[in-house]
């Protein structure tokens, strides 16, 4: 399954997040929540670019029509960002009353909706929420009484998408209406108690297995949602793994990001490539990124 694992990028991120693939021009984007950045990966050209930001940024997904414009979230809601020029424009923020709250994992499914969750910063309270911006604008909260809102993804033919509230320990399929956006039957289909670490970020391939990072637990493992069987992991040089995507020409590739955040200086000497971007070449492909169809 796995041909090798290299160190991409040593960004040495706080807390690495929200890893994006452009297929149109191979350009793998991500963020650093705490360290308040955008950062933009070149595969061909191995040029790496940083925008500062002011506020903390959790998500970034390419806009459909415009190169330039993205859509992002922020500790203080959805905002598209031009990145040439680093100018925000705010669209909603739905809980700007609720603040040891903020946003977290965000991903837009095959209709071009963006999905995005909060959570709450100690992790203890239920009243995070996930949350969907419709392509005309329309905000719905769709899930409530999180605690961390975190990773995503749908099946192929959209009848479920699978998502992850991290303290709970498990991965939740929800029946999928791809025309409307509204969510059916949850049914729990992995329990990741037995684990190393807690689930994080999510991706799927294009057999439909799960991949999910571990947070705390060194590594990424990939994941039947059937049987609800663990398939195989590959195992990193870092403790904090946060999330992955599959990008490359042939979508072969599965960039993954860590974190330094919670490491305290002995920790980050025997772990010093935390924060950095990882890449695993697989024999198994991953699906395109969804763009937010503005």
């Amino acid at each position: 399954m796995l041909e090798d694992l290299e160190l991409v990028l040593d960004a040495k991120a706080v807390l690495g997040e929200g890893p994006c693939w452009d297929f149109r021009n191979n350009i793998l984007y991500w963020v650093d929540i705490e360290g308040k950045k955008v950062h933009m990966y070149n595969q061909i050209s191995g040029k790496h670019k940083k925008i500062q930001l002011d506020r903390e940024i959790s998500a970034i997904i390419p806009c459909k029509t415009k190169d330039t414009e993205f859509i992002v979230t922020l500790d203080n809601g959805f905002h598209f960002l031009n990145i040439e020029t680093g100018q925000l424009e705010f669209i909603a923020d739905p809980e700007q009353n609720i603040e040891h709250n903020r946003f977290n994992d965000g991903k837009c499914d095959a209709s071009g909706r963006l999905w995005a969750g909060t959570m709450c910063r100690d992790g203890k309270t239920k009243d995070a929420a996930l949350y969907c911006l419709d392509k005309d604008g329309k905000l719905t909260k769709k899930i409530n009484q999180l605690r961390i809102s975190n990773g995503m993804a749908w099946t192929s033919n959209n009848h479920y998408l699978y998502h992850i509230d991290t303290p709970s320990q498990k991965v939740t399929r929800y029946e999928y209406d791809i025309e409307t956006g509204d969510l059916g039957k949850a049914k729990q289909i992995i329990d990741f108690s037995e684990e190393e670490g807690f689930p994080d970020g999510m991706t799927i391939d294009s057999q439909e297995m799960l991949w999910i990072a571990h947070y705390g637990g060194g590594r990424v493992s990939r994941w039947n949602p059937e049987s609800g069987e663990k398939l195989g992991e590959i195992r990193l040089p870092v403790p904090n793994v946060t999330s992955c995507t599959f990008g490359g020409k042939k979508l072969n590739e599965l960039y993954i990001t860590t974190a330094r955040s919670g490491l305290d200086e002995e920790e980050l000497k025997k772990y010093p490539q935390s924060g950095g971007v990882f890449k695993a070449k697989l024999d198994i492909p991953g699906v395109k990124t969804y763009l937010y169809q503005d």
